[in-house]
């Protein structure tokens, strides 16, 4: 049960080969989570010949452990980007995401995708009187804005709390079929997708991209004209150097079967510390079962407690009451410092690579504008959004405490842990940072930068790209 996925679990994606050749290609795209896919869906319908080069299976990673909400309500995000950035900053947020809600549903009708996509209501609540004025704030300049918002008293759920903010028609699916989906088409249209094929590097050659791709059976080449880097943490060290400009959060995840109706059940997030959120899930026997995640920290912190969904846990009990737990798994997000995704070029130094990251656990739009942003750069055409998500910005200063919290994490492991005994610790493939070992995951996790490691060194999830060694 641990660290299972019900997505990846319960629904057989269609599986495709490994690279066994050298091949040629005008767009490559390393990742095959949704915002690679989505991506070459896109690229696809416009008569480009892409590949999708992905290191295990696709959605294996994020996409397969995301809650599935398609929603433009992302915590109480507005008046924080209102407060940092201004109004025209705030609106053009808050447009793109709307666009590309309208954008997912498009998509699944013009494909007919059997998804369970599902129109739901969008709840941020607070159960501390001192958050109270925060979502009143929150519900006056989305309303400012134009969006559908109120505030609501009282919650279907049986919750003491003080407020609340309520978003209309926004929506939950299943991100796995949903890319199933999308896969089918984009092979239709002439894509080609190559699982368990892990990127290794690249060169320039003449112009172009030597995308390095090791497989089983041997290291290969892909020649391309263009390269998407959409691995959720960008795996390129240099020249994008995003590993200063981004961290991840590790979230735990349950799905549970409960004694309630929750047929209707909204979607709700509390906006309190630690947060938890809840939202039910059509499984294909009929069944609904509800997800409830949270109790989320930095990577590679709060690592020493074994008890890490307990919270969960307990908050089920006192809300739910008696409940069967069926999977269990976590879900770990990249963050920008300044919170806002960075989308574009790779770096200004390097010409026809782009990139995608720092999501902010809000992947299901932003996967979207995200794939509409660098399909207008490969196809050269103009954006109304791209400005806002300038990859190339750095302004720490919009997170002073992040910031100095990732600088005393790295020079603690790349610098002061360098002159200490070892004593069995272990240290990341990617930067050399001391990892902490997880006692609920059994897993061990790079404060610096979040790689993940299972207990006997193999590589989970990035941004290292080897195996750990004794």
């Amino acid at each position: 049960m641990e660290n299972k996925s019900f997505w990846i679990d319960k629904f057989n994606l269609e599986s495709y080969e490994s690279l066994n050749e050298n091949i040629t290609t005008e767009v490559c795209i390393i990742g095959g989570g949704i915002t690679g896919i989505t991506s070459a869906y896109y690229l696809s319908n416009k008569g480009v010949d892409v590949t999708v080069i992905e290191k295990d299976f696709i959605a294996s990673k994020t996409t397969g452990h995301t809650t599935g909400k398609v929603s433009v309500q992302h915590g109480l995000f507005y008046k924080y980007l209102l407060d940092n950035y201004g109004v025209k900053v705030t609106e053009k947020y808050l447009k793109a995401n709307l666009e590309a809600l309208e954008n997912v549903e498009e998509i699944i009708k013009d494909n007919n995708i059997s998804c369970d996509f599902e129109k739901r209501d969008s709840y941020i609540y607070t159960c501390m009187p001192q958050k109270y004025k925060d979502i009143e704030d929150e519900v006056n300049i989305c309303k400012q804005l134009g969006l559908k918002a109120s505030f609501e008293k009282n919650i279907e759920l049986p919750i003491n709390i003080q407020g609340a903010i309520k978003t209309k028609d926004q929506a939950q699916f299943n991100p796995v079929k949903y890319l199933d989906g999308l896969c089918k088409v984009m092979v239709k249209n002439g894509a080609k997708i190559y699982e368990n094929s892990q990127v290794t590097g690249y060169k320039k050659v003449d112009g172009k991209y030597e995308v390095l791709v090791s497989t089983k059976t041997g290291v290969y080449k892909v020649l391309a004209d263009k390269v998407i880097v959409a691995t959720r943490y960008p795996i390129f060290n240099f020249p994008g150097m995003f590993f200063v400009k981004n961290y991840q959060e590790l979230e735990y995840v349950m799905c549970v079967e409960v004694n309630k109706d929750i047929e209707n059940l909204g979607m709700y997030l509390s906006a309190d510390t630690p947060a938890i959120s809840y939202r039910s899930v059509l499984c294909d026997n009929g069944k609904r079962y509800l997800f409830v995640a949270g109790n989320g920290s930095k990577t590679g912190i709060n690592c020493d407690n074994a008890q890490n969904y307990k919270f969960l846990e307990d908050n089920l009990k006192n809300i739910f009451g008696e409940y069967n737990i069926m999977y269990k798994w976590t879900a770990e997000d990249c963050i920008s410092l300044d919170k806002i995704p960075y989308i574009g070029r790779y770096s200004i130094l390097v010409k026809n690579m782009y990139v995608a990251t720092g999501f902010k656990k809000w992947g299901m739009t932003t996967s979207n504008i995200a794939a509409n942003i660098i399909t207008n750069k490969i196809l050269n055409q103009s954006d109304k959004y791209s400005v806002i998500f300038n990859s190339n910005r750095l302004k720490p200063i919009k997170n002073k405490e992040e910031m100095k919290n990732m600088i005393k994490d790295t020079y603690n492991s790349l610098v002061k842990e360098k002159f200490v005994k070892r004593n069995g610790k272990r240290y990341c493939t990617h930067l050399g940072c001391e990892l902490e070992f997880n006692k609920t995951t059994n897993t061990w996790d790079c404060p610096c930068h979040g790689s993940r490691f299972e207990k006997n060194g193999d590589l989970i999830d990035g941004p290292g790209q080897k195996d750990l060694k004794e």
